[in-house]
């Protein structure tokens, strides 16, 4: 599935193929709930590096951040002017890339399940939603984005 996204100024758009288009993992550690600034739960989708096509790049930038006092191959792409987070790519897996749902135009699948990730990292005031159709992982679960919707025979979409 083609995915199409921008910042919210619009003057970073971008294109990916996705085989793996439901937003299915909420992520709740500290670095995606400060970049993003909100409660947590930033969601990733996975694409095809390869196919990412960008316009606007001169408005984009990186962050790298730093974890357990060591700086992150992990490229966080952002928006200059408005700020908005757009992807992570990270060399260690350089054919994949990662863009939030949030900054993603298309029309996204529902999800058959949420799936709550890194949970040790969320504040007490956070509320997760509980009950049939949420999963819950207080580090990182065994399933990779890519294994979910190969599981819930949604991958390749």
């Amino acid at each position: 599935m083609k995915l199409s996204g921008s910042c919210r100024c619009a003057a970073v758009k971008f294109e990916v193929e996705s085989k793996t288009p439901y937003p299915c993992m909420r992520c709740y550690c500290s670095i995606c709930r400060k970049t993003g600034g909100s409660s947590g739960s930033a969601i990733n989708l996975m694409g095809d590096a390869g196919s990412l096509r960008i316009e606007g790049a001169e408005s984009k930038a990186v962050y790298n951040a730093e974890i357990d006092g060591k700086k992150s191959p992990a490229e966080r792409h952002f928006c200059v002017s408005c700020g908005s987070h757009l992807w992570l790519w990270d060399p260690r897996w350089p054919e994949l890339v990662h863009p939030h749902a949030g900054a993603i135009d298309s029309a996204l699948p529902t999800p058959p399940e949420t799936v709550h990730i890194m949970l040790e990292f969320k504040p007490d005031w956070v509320e997760v939603p509980e009950g049939p159709g949420h999963v819950h992982f207080q580090g990182y679960p065994e399933l990779s984005i890519e294994d979910w919707h190969k599981a819930k025979g949604l991958y390749d979409c």
